[in-house]
């Protein structure tokens, strides 16, 4: 996602649909497409790290008041009731699959630029997905396809989404061992790009700053925000610690700091590597800056660090799509559990003791949008749920301090309503980077999911009347 937060989205007309929500509310005027952070994403990471932090303070207070560990379902079923917990569970089953489409239209475009490595290059129609808003373009800044809608379907991502659903049915365990390996391998590719880019930078590529100023970094924050989904689960940890009110700040903070350290690096690199402007609708701008680059008469060394960059990517994403796509059938299989949704997604396979139906739906629910969507508009769709949930977690310690205060919590956010109040604020503000299209999908995506429950789950579920 960091060459959408740089460069932004532009498209051939103004459309109030494709307008940032903010940008709409101050300037009431339609905008072709999207700004971007340019330079200035650092900035947009900052902020992102800091709505984090608040939120992750909060998460974690929820999460110490029951002694068991789990999602923000399973918090918010134990403390703020059914409804709400309905809420956060469809909530979660769209972050979950929009994370996982982006992820798998990522994975794929470093596939095909593995294939390009090594001088294979497939059909554009079959590696690019259906649906391209700002078109696409080669290397060299040439058409291959105009905005919109083609005949393709991109079945790099389509695949690794039902290979991953075979492996998540058939089950897996994962160690520590094998995800610390993971991340070592991710780290190094990141450090190797950073060091290997350190030679190559103009600084004229910074210049200027922030080409869309505020409403830039805003949007840019937006986008780029879908990065840190996950650092919550950090926040669960509460009932392991020996002294949780100190320790898990101390972890929270710690986690976030080092990945900014390492964001910021990497898009000040990325930045100063190529103009800012020449990333739109990449979905795999580090790798493909190293191409154009290694063309270059001095550039032939980023090659191979190229080659260093794909498998270290291809490595965190693989490892990115397995624990969402496994957390998103669990989602359903709790739900189901619950009684808000109906028992087959809770069945467990004879053989293989897992969740079958649910791991299936949940596979082809993300790999067919995978196949037919660009990567802005499903990242958009994880962001926006992310940060909902994250609102309603803020408002949730907030009613709970009003409601339960004798409550026994193994970690109070400090500083009393302020920290959830900023956290609230601050999540409502990048919801408003997102498009005035996004939002709309979302509400569309609620009301659905609330006429399923009036409808259905509350007739059903362990606390229906009669039960």
């Amino acid at each position: 996602m960091i060459g959408t937060a740089i460069s932004g989205e532009k498209f051939d007309a103004t459309s109030v649909l494709n307008t940032p929500l903010a940008d709409y509310l101050i300037t009431h005027t339609a905008l072709a497409g999207r700004p971007g952070a340019g330079p200035a994403l650092a900035v947009s990471l900052v902020l992102v790290a800091i709505v984090c932090g608040l939120t992750g303070l909060c998460y974690a207070e929820l999460a110490s008041m029951i002694p068991i560990a789990g999602s923000a379902y399973t918090y918010t079923y134990a403390t703020l009731g059914e409804l709400v917990a309905w809420i956060i569970g469809w909530d979660l089953i769209l972050e979950y699959a929009g994370s996982n489409m982006t992820v798998s239209v990522g994975f794929a475009a470093h596939v095909v630029d593995l294939l390009d490595w090594f001088g294979l290059h497939p059909s554009a129609r079959w590696i690019s997905p259906a649906y391209l808003p700002a078109g696409l373009q080669d290397l060299a800044g040439h058409d291959l396809y105009a905005p919109g809608w083609h005949f393709g379907f991109n079945i790099p991502a389509f695949l690794i989404v039902l290979l991953l659903t075979v492996v998540l049915v058939r089950g897996i365990r994962e160690t520590a061992e094998a995800n610390n390996v993971m991340v070592g391998l991710k780290l190094t590719a990141i450090l190797i790009f950073i060091f290997a880019a350190l030679e190559y930078i103009h600084p004229t590529n910074w210049h200027p700053f922030a080409p869309n100023g505020v409403s830039g970094i805003l949007a840019g924050g937006s986008i780029i925000f879908f990065t840190y989904i996950g650092f919550d689960s950090v926040s669960t940890a509460a009932e392991e610690c020996k002294n949780p009110q100190r320790d898990l700040p101390i972890g929270i903070i710690a986690t976030l700091v080092v990945c900014t350290v390492l964001y910021v690096a990497v898009a000040v690199c990325l930045t100063g590597l190529v103009p800012w402007q020449s990333m739109v609708g990449d979905a795999a701008p580090v790798v493909n800056a190293l191409k154009k680059l290694s063309l270059t008469p001095d550039g032939h060394p980023l090659h191979w660090v190229r080659l260093a960059v794909l498998f270290g990517a291809l490595t965190g994403m693989l490892s990115s799509l397995l624990v969402y796509q496994l957390g998103q059938s669990r989602v359903w299989f709790s739900m189901s559990r619950d009684g808000l949704l109906p028992k087959i997604f809770s069945r467990v396979h004879k053989k293989y003791r897992t969740p079958a139906f649910s791991t299936w739906v949940a596979g082809f629910v993300v790999a067919i949008p995978s196949g037919l969507f660009d990567i802005g508009t499903l990242a958009d769709l994880s962001n926006i749920g992310t940060l909902f949930a994250f609102v309603l977690v803020s408002i949730g310690v907030l009613v709970l301090r009003y409601r339960e205060p004798e409550r026994r919590r193994g970690f109070r956010v400090p500083g009393g309503p302020v920290i959830p109040a900023l956290s609230i604020v601050f999540c409502i503000l990048l919801m408003s980077g997102l498009p005035i299209i996004t939002w709309m999908r979302f509400f569309v995506w609620l009301v659905i999911g609330l006429v399923i429950y009036f409808f259905y789950s509350r007739h059903r579920s362990e606390f229906a009347p009669g039960k």
